[in-house]
């Protein structure tokens, strides 16, 4: 019985190690590591280098201190490793934010409409297509000893197994690479002759091998099970697909991930961040997100404190954040930051950040046609004042997840069942005495957004 999943969880801003219990589903021992990005030649990249080695030194510590009983992955998406026949990386691993795919306008013309892919035209490197069309005609020397493109969490099981595999939730996760509702890649990828360099679809629970000389050199069991890997938003909304529809998941870190599963369909509007993601089960999911995370820090300063309340009622009375610091990207492009009635203090600050993200949050899942209850995973769940703005937007509860949370039980599902009840947390209802806020930042909001709109036009 697999009972201790060691889960590498590599996200854009941290990556982590760490042991999940599934008699309990609570998190064990956690190492952490900042992941930041290279900015030198040839291009933005990752340091795979160092992240390979925090790897390295986080199993064979836990290995030494614990009993391990799988390995299961998760990172961050827009994402992948061109790797030649030996498994060694033929150029380093694209940054999705380097603007150099923007450089190739000509791919504009090359990739499939929305109604194939589900997947709207982002910036930078955020389609996974436009980056390998990017690297292979910016460097097509060494993208003719590409192998095999994988995609980043298999990128990591290779290390590990030296099995090659492609999996759906990184393949469908905004990429131009893949058609949701036929289960296949899109056009894109046979009319550029990639389709030899993806190997095969496996699932993300498929199972291989530790390579026998890491389990010595690490002190592994001969063996050891690991798992193909899950791209991370469908890692933490994995514990909840057996439930009852409709219901929504918000994955929250840097982006923060509104999945809706069971919801109307509707004609999704691309121009919006909003997309279809593919699901660990197969399934096409309608998803919207925007860069909540880095806001929030840019707007606090990196430095959370806890509003008093003369802080709540001076926010109440008249301080709102208007989108965006991202202004590429979430549901309302194209408009700039900005503070109506300006925060005199840090919990001010605080307070009126934590409003703006749940108001952008309950926007996100309006356009994706959520229903139900809304739970929330990863650093938001502990945030109280952005779970009872969340409820009180959208009319709906509001379910911060409880200690069996996140991508770390996700990623280890794909080990085994949970076995115990997952844990819940508190339930969140919507709150009268802020439904005024909610309204004024609203209608502040589709005025400025209305302007945009007659702009463009």
């Amino acid at each position: 019985m697999v009972q201790f999943v060691a889960v590498i969880d590599i996200g854009k801003t941290n990556a982590k190690v760490l042991l999940m219990d599934l008699a309990s589903g609570a998190e064990g021992m956690v190492f952490k590591k900042p992941n930041p990005v290279i900015h030198a030649a040839p291009y933005a990249h990752f340091d795979t280098a160092a992240l390979w080695a925090f790897i390295c030194v986080s199993l064979k510590t836990l290995g030494a201190k614990h009993r391990i009983d799988a390995i299961s992955i998760t990172t961050h998406g827009a994402c992948a490793a061109l790797v030649d026949a030996a498994g060694a990386l033929v150029l380093p691993i694209l940054d999705y934010e380097h603007a150099g795919p923007d450089s190739l306008p000509a791919y504009n013309a090359l990739r499939p409409p929305f109604a194939q892919t589900g997947s709207p035209r982002l910036p930078g490197g955020l389609n996974l297509g436009a980056q390998i069309y990017w690297l292979a005609q910016t460097y097509p020397a060494a993208f003719a000893r590409t192998a095999h493109i994988l995609t980043y969490p298999q990128y990591w099981a290779h290390r590990l197994t030296g099995v090659a595999a492609s999996e759906v939730t990184s393949l469908g996760c905004h990429t131009d690479l893949w058609t949701p509702w036929a289960g296949q890649f899109s056009d894109l990828v046979a009319a550029q002759g990639w389709a030899k360099l993806f190997p095969p679809v496996l699932p993300a629970a498929a199972q291989f091998a530790l390579r026998a000389d890491l389990a010595a050199d690490l002190g592994l069991p001969a063996g050891l099970p690991v798992h193909s890997g899950i791209h991370d938003s469908n890692a933490s909304l994995l514990p909840y697909l057996a439930g009852d529809p409709p219901f929504s998941v918000i994955s929250t870190g840097t982006w923060m991930i509104h999945m809706a599963i069971g919801g109307p369909a509707l004609a999704l509007d691309a121009a919006r961040d909003v997309l279809v993601n593919v699901n660990a089960l197969g399934g096409p999911t309608p998803t919207a997100r925007y860069m909540g995370g880095r806001e929030f820090d840019r707007m606090t300063h990196g430095q959370v404190v806890a509003p008093t309340d003369q802080d709540r009622r001076a926010v109440l009375a008249g301080i709102w954040a208007l989108p965006s610091l991202h202004p590429d990207t979430g549901p309302f492009p194209g408009l700039t930051f900005g503070w109506a009635g300006e925060p005199q203090t840090h919990g001010q600050r605080c307070l009126a950040a934590s409003y703006y993200t749940a108001l952008m949050g309950a926007e996100c899942l309006g356009l994706i046609g959520a229903e139900g209850p809304i739970h929330v995973e990863g650093p938001f769940a502990s945030n109280p004042d952005f779970a009872a703005m969340l409820a009180t937007a959208t009319g709906r509860a509001v379910l911060p997840a409880g200690q069996s949370a996140g991508t770390g039980l996700g990623a280890a599902l794909l080990a085994g069942p949970l076995l115990a009840p997952k844990a819940t947390g508190r339930t969140v209802v919507p709150n009268p005495d802020l439904r005024p806020y909610a309204d004024a930042w609203r209608s502040k909001v589709q005025a400025l957004w209305a302007k945009v709109r007659l702009h463009a036009k």
